[in-house]
């Protein structure tokens, strides 16, 4: 595959420096190429806006293969045996189905996010923002993604879920979450896949049991809706509820600190007096500095890419943060920080059948922490520059120390 010689030496996903700052390397990519194959990873990098988009909607590829291959069929190997509790998971969730299960399910869930029902939890959204950022300034600052970004979302899938708040297990939703979605990133290590197996099954046992509660007791929640829906398994009911706190906090986590970081460095500061130009300001944010910069598919018939047959059996990696820099799209603004930017099409919550449920929830939450934030800290200044976590697919900081 001559196609390796154009991916330049700075595209390492597992290096320190490519993960602070892989926008170099995607520019590399774009002027070399529509379709690159990566050898260490076995995937077809897809580094244009254009390409990118078209691709999420293009039927020829799916998250999954087994709707229409065995893995032998398919040229793969099956998943590890080991690992068969994470699978399983993963595997029965919105995100991984394909075909009329996908249809089935996704639109079961989608009543969870109508526009009333998001509006529904603005209140909820916007008090618990204004407590927690409040609780950081009171305290003259701390940790940005411990004490706001994640207590924030999770409080809310928590809340939708119908999980109680003085439950127990409720604090080891996220360290379950972060488990799970580390079975995301490139070529995951072993211990990294027990991880995610231990926490597949802690979680699941805990849904089970919340479940068996609510069928005695329903209440008003997703959970207790969903129990009403004869087609829905519980294996379904149980993937759909990890999916949601996976998928519901990791982009609004990540935006938040990520965010923030780039607006303090960058000396601007959203309106938070004007809702419209702190709606536009957000949208900028998820696509300056996108939480998950890659999203993988299947190649399920053969594609043709800027004259590179892809063929069936193959796996694409989607760059959905080269994507949303790319000057074919965004113009000659596309590395500049933009919050006024009024056209912005980014791809950060995808496109086509698997578009992202949450994002219009992920947009309210996003909205309401950057308000407050700059609302009730003003003068807000970050105390040491942070530390990126290792991993690259979902991609954030350790830790964001900030003053007030």
């Amino acid at each position: 595959m001559d196609a390796a010689d154009a991916v330049p030496a700075a595209f390492d996903p597992w290096s320190a420096d490519f993960v602070a700052d892989p926008y170099p390397a995607y520019e590399r990519l774009r002027a070399t190429g529509r379709a690159h194959w990566y050898g260490p990873t076995r995937q077809w990098l897809v580094p244009h806006y254009e390409d990118v988009s078209a691709l999420l909607r293009d039927r020829r590829l799916g998250r999954t293969y087994t709707h229409r291959f065995t893995h032998e069929e398919f040229g793969r190997e099956a998943p590890d045996a080991a690992h068969e509790p994470f699978h399983t998971l993963n595997d029965h969730g919105l995100l991984d189905l394909e075909g009329a299960d996908h249809t089935r399910i996704r639109r079961l869930v989608s009543k969870a996010f109508t526009p009333r029902t998001v509006e529904n939890l603005a209140p909820t959204v916007r008090r618990l923002a204004a407590e927690l950022v409040g609780r950081l300034v009171a305290e003259g600052g701390g940790d940005l993604l411990s004490a706001v970004a994640e207590p924030l979302p999770v409080a809310v899938i928590a809340e939708m879920l119908g999980v109680p708040e003085d439950d127990e297990e409720r604090g080891r939703l996220r360290p379950w979450s972060a488990d799970i979605c580390g079975m995301f990133e490139l070529n995951p290590s072993e211990e990294t896949a027990r991880r995610a197996v231990r926490a597949s099954i802690e979680f699941s046992d805990y849904l089970r049991e919340l479940i068996a509660r609510r069928r005695r007791d329903p209440g008003d929640d997703l959970i207790s809706g969903l129990l009403g829906v004869a087609e829905l398994t519980e294996q379904e009911m149980i993937s759909t509820c990890v999916l949601l706190l996976n998928a519901g906090h990791e982009a609004t986590v990540n935006t938040t600190v990520n965010g923030c970081w780039t607006l303090l460095t960058h000396g601007v500061r959203p309106d938070v007096a004007d809702p419209g130009k702190l709606s536009t300001a957000v949208e900028e944010l998820l696509r300056f500095d996108t939480p998950l910069q890659m999203f993988e598919r299947w190649v399920l018939d053969d594609i043709e890419l800027g004259g590179v047959v892809i063929p069936r059996g193959a796996e694409v990696a989607l760059l959905f943060g080269s994507a949303n820099r790319d000057p074919a799209r965004f113009g000659p603004t596309a590395d500049r920080l933009d919050l006024d930017r009024a056209e912005n099409p980014h791809v950060t919550f995808g496109a086509g059948i698997h578009y992202c449920l949450g994002a219009p929830l992920a947009r309210l939450e996003l909205q309401a922490v950057f308000g407050e934030l700059f609302r009730q800290a003003p003068g807000l200044r970050p105390v040491a520059e942070p530390e990126w976590k290792p991993g690259y697919v979902i991609r954030g900081f350790k830790e964001l120390l900030v003053e007030v």
